[in-house]
């Protein structure tokens, strides 16, 4: 396992805990979580809205399944899986459906099993750099309010979150630039026209951590589980 802090090596910890083997990715984009977890002995299934992220899933792990689906609806029976998995992707969710979708993985889950969810924070020097190209304020208090009020209201239980730092290697506004446009091509050009704010941001952001420059993204983990009570 690599670093300890990273968030892969989180979510392999507590899938290796509870004697995971069947793992659901919800919001699965081209399956580069899938990808990784298959490699350690993991039965990958994964879901997304988007059927060209579910083609381009299939293709780059023909191993795991893959199938286009929103997470408030999961086309799964109850019992079917030991984990699923939100890594980025529940702030992605229609503010109105997080609660279903929260509950639905939880529907899916086999006894004993867990929901993982990881939500970056609305803070941080990465955050703080991005924001003009895309400010995720106010969906990322939503994604952790919808888990708030499912533990208020009894509908989960786990233990406290946990909040850790993502530092990502960055020696120039072109590789975060680059870094943006590889998770969404439309980035690019946004970031074009407005790099002279984005050049003033990330000279006032980026830090040296001990391999260079870098920007860091605080990030927040849970494990839920279904209430017995």
């Amino acid at each position: 396992m690599s670093n300890p802090y990273d968030t892969r090596a989180r979510i392999v910890a507590s899938l290796q805990e509870i004697g995971a083997r069947d793992v659901l990715d919800i919001g699965c984009g081209h399956g580069a979580l899938a990808k990784s977890l298959s490699r350690d002995g993991f039965r990958m299934t994964g879901i997304d809205p988007s059927a060209g992220a579910i083609a381009a899933a299939t293709a780059r792990v023909p191993d795991a399944t893959f199938v286009t689906a929103g997470a408030e609806a999961i086309p799964f029976a109850p019992a079917s899986f030991d984990a699923a998995i939100f890594l980025n992707s529940l702030h992605h969710v229609p503010v109105p459906a997080m609660p279903a979708a929260l509950q639905e993985a939880l529907r899916v889950l086999r006894p004993n099993g867990e929901v993982i969810v990881v939500e970056p924070l609305a803070k941080g020097s990465f955050f703080e750099v991005m924001r003009p190209i895309e400010d995720e304020t106010t969906i990322r208090e939503a994604a952790q309010r919808a888990i708030d009020d499912l533990l208020a209201q009894g509908l989960a239980t786990g233990p406290a979150p946990v909040v850790y730092e993502r530092a990502t290697p960055m020696p120039d506004l072109e590789a975060f630039i680059d870094y943006l446009a590889a998770v969404d091509p439309a980035r690019r050009a946004l970031a074009e026209a407005l790099r002279p704010e984005l050049a003033r941001l990330f000279a006032k952001n980026v830090v040296t951590g001990p391999d260079g420059q870098q920007l860091v993204q605080p990030l927040k983990i849970w494990r839920l589980r279904t209430n017995p009570g």
